[in-house]
């Protein structure tokens, strides 16, 4: 790739919350992960783990968790602040589009290998490495803390010792849909020169 290609793949990358049922290689998964962890970490302590998850009852149970969460009280959060259109993306998504996703890769922190202060600075790079590689390699991708909100449940779920906790899930699958640009405010908007109010 070019220098253009990195920027091309960043420019386009977005959220996908809906998802073909095709599965995904095993190879590009395995090409996902070998980029995810060439990403940094606090001293270098790469407390990351990743549970792979394609079996369906689990992915079903990891979206029904989903849905609960944003059942809870997550959706009534978000219904006066996201404009109709992404609301209605993300409500398709918590309900059963992301668990739809042929893998979800639920992001973990190990504390043996990071101070629980800096795992999600740790982790949030590596995540955007997954979200990235998938981007390139024409898979949709997202990333929710939602399930999150059930880390308990989720945890069990996956047999995760007591030392590793569940951080994020990011689904990947071919979009079911056309994405699209992102829509971003240009950086010219939020970029200040030396002090904040200088413009750029």
């Amino acid at each position: 790739m070019g220098d253009d290609g990195f920027f091309e793949v960043a420019g386009r990358q977005r959220a996908c919350r809906v998802f073909l049922t095709d599965p995904v290689p095993e190879e590009l998964i395995e090409r996902l992960l070998s980029t995810a962890v060439c990403a940094p970490s606090a001293e270098n302590g790469q407390p990351w783990e990743f549970v792979v998850v394609r079996d369906a009852a689990l992915r079903l149970a990891i979206g029904e968790l989903t849905a609960r969460a944003w059942e809870g009280g997550a959706r009534q959060f978000s219904e006066d602040r996201l404009p109709p259109g992404l609301l209605a993306d993300v409500d398709a998504g918590a309900r059963g589009g992301l668990a739809g996703a042929p893998v979800l890769v639920v992001v973990c922190g190990n504390l043996d290998r990071g101070l629980e202060i800096t795992l999600a600075s740790s982790l949030l790079p590596a995540v955007q490495s997954l979200l990235l590689g998938a981007t390139a390699l024409g898979l949709g991708s997202a990333l929710t803390t939602l399930t999150t909100l059930h880390a308990g449940e989720l945890a069990a779920l996956l047999a995760l010792p007591p030392h590793v906790r569940p951080v994020a899930v990011v689904p990947l699958g071919r979009p079911a849909r056309a994405l699209g640009p992102p829509h971003r405010r240009p950086f010219t908007e939020v970029t200040h020169r030396d002090r904040f109010g200088t413009p750029w």
